[in-house]
């Protein structure tokens, strides 16, 4: 391989700049690619700019991109699904009954349990960020009102257990993403490594923590204890120059009409989806493992050394037959209404499936220009492997906070951190956790995240106020995690 020299950080670094001048990951990432391969083909605009497109192309030859790119589609399907079945509605409806039974018996605070039920039914709802927060803040909002908890309370436990719950549970769109990226660059058993870095994924889950903390403690700290004194004293949800989001427009389908709500019509394909993924990664590595005495020994060992992105893909597809045959005997949807529904679902989520083609594409490309080893190359002398994760989660959680995705971070990082780890000789579990918890903790900083917006939409609060009482909050959270990983960067 050629050597490119300090050329080789230039597509990741002006990817980088541009991201967070435009604030749009998605050109930043196309002209990351295009230069990268200008770069390559000796700055012939017509050759670069056809290797960039053949670039784009090739990302399909990977089996593995391409599985996690259509399961990714196939889960905006299934997310439809449910919400037409009634399967949310059901859900949200035996929530209430829930709450109502609480309600009546005296002797429990119904304002500190109705707050855990917002949070666990957020870190429950870990298939999909938006799901999670629109569900916790639409549901929620009339019983905090009625119990007068502000607004931004209510708005703070949604974005909250929303990303840390899909980043610490990956049975998702976000963990076949990252193997995806950990395949890109070489990562030979990419679950295990995934599966290991959650572990030390600190943010999310102080995240969670701090959350149940705040609500059992009743102790709140600076915006957020202002806000909660309010509502107490005069009954006020929001602040006295706030302008509330509105959330009517945001919901993507309502249930059908005239069908009996059901609960199971969310439970059965979620669950058969959760399930199936170690069934499946057990199925995938069967033939990897040998000599293994007993069948459940050799199950167990065999998930090790499975492939990941068949494993959420046939998961995915299996979840959505059983929701088919589910519908189907209830008569609530013909096989035109499934098929339609199912186009409508994979089209919603063509954004991520782009998002994911432009960034194993770069990815792929930076390995060519050996991006990551000049980096690595160039650090060796003064940056120890003990420093490392602490670094990679502060870049990481810089970019994400100026550019509002996680995503879009995991794609600029990944292709750094990893050669870097390797040439360093760090721990490879710490550097992912950094890379992906920085992602998070700037994302959930940032008031131009969309899971952000989202939450104050759907909390009816004011996205100004959301941001500002959120920030200690995680400012608090990642204070620690980026001191654990300085003091974990020494010991491991």
């Amino acid at each position: 391989m050629a050597e490119y020299g300090f050329l080789s950080i230039l597509p990741p670094v002006l990817a980088i700049i541009l991201a967070l001048k435009t604030k749009q990951v998605y050109s930043a990432l196309v002209f990351g690619t295009w230069l990268a391969w200008l770069i390559l083909n000796d700055w012939n605009i017509i050759d670069g700019t056809i290797a960039t497109i053949e670039g784009y192309v090739n990302v399909f030859n990977s089996p593995g991109n391409t599985r996690t790119i259509m399961f990714s589609a196939l889960v905006g399907a299934l997310l439809l699904f449910i919400q037409y079945s009634g399967g949310v509605e059901g859900f949200m409806n035996g929530i209430s009954k829930l709450i109502n039974f609480i309600e009546s018996k005296r002797n429990i605070k119904s304002r500190v349990f109705v707050q855990l039920l917002a949070l666990a039914t957020g870190m429950l709802l870990f298939v999909e960020t938006s799901i999670s927060s629109l569900t916790v803040g639409t549901l929620y909002r009339p019983l905090f009102d009625k119990l007068k908890i502000p607004r931004e309370k209510l708005a703070y436990i949604a974005d909250s257990s929303s990303a840390p719950s899909s980043i610490l549970v990956p049975f998702n769109a976000w963990g076949a993403f990252i193997m995806g990226l950990l395949i890109t660059q070489g990562v030979e058993n990419p679950i295990s490594v995934l599966a290991w870095s959650i572990f030390y994924n600190f943010y999310p889950i102080l995240t969670i923590i701090l959350v149940f903390i705040v609500i059992v403690s009743k102790k709140d700290i600076g915006s957020m204890a202002k806000a909660e004194r309010r509502t107490r004293e005069t009954g006020q949800l929001h602040g006295e120059n706030a302008r509330p989001m509105v959330s009517d427009s945001i919901t993507s389908v309502k249930s059908k009409e005239g069908i009996k709500i059901r609960a199971i019509n969310m439970y059965a394909p979620l669950l058969t989806m959760v399930l199936m993924m170690p069934v499946y990664l057990s199925f995938t590595g069967w033939d990897a493992v040998k000599d293994v005495p007993g069948f459940f020994n050799h199950a167990i060992r065999a998930i090790g050394s499975g492939s990941g992105s068949s494993a959420v893909l046939y998961s995915v597809i299996t979840s959505l037959i059983v929701a088919m045959v589910l519908y189907r005997s209830q008569k609530i949807m013909r096989t035109q209404k499934m098929i339609q529904l199912i186009l409508k679902g994979i089209s919603e989520l063509m954004p991520l499936a782009l998002l994911m083609m432009l960034a194993f594409s770069l990815s792929d490309v930076s390995n060519k220009l050996g991006t990551g080893v000049y980096v690595a190359t160039q650090t060796k002398e003064w940056l120890s492997p003990a420093l490392l994760p602490f670094i990679i989660f502060i870049i990481s959680s810089f970019i994400a906070f100026s550019t509002g995705t996680s995503w879009g971070t995991f794609a600029i990082m990944m292709a750094i951190s990893i050669p870097m780890v390797n040439a360093h000789g760090g721990n490879i579990f710490l550097v992912v956790a950094a890379t992906t918890g920085g992602g998070v903790f700037g994302d959930h900083c940032s008031p131009i995240s969309d899971t952000t917006i989202i939450s104050s939409m759907a909390s009816a609060s004011d996205h100004i106020d959301h941001v500002k009482t959120q920030l200690p909050y995680a400012l608090l959270a990642g204070s620690i995690t980026a001191v654990l990983y300085l003091i974990l960067g020494y010991l491991m």
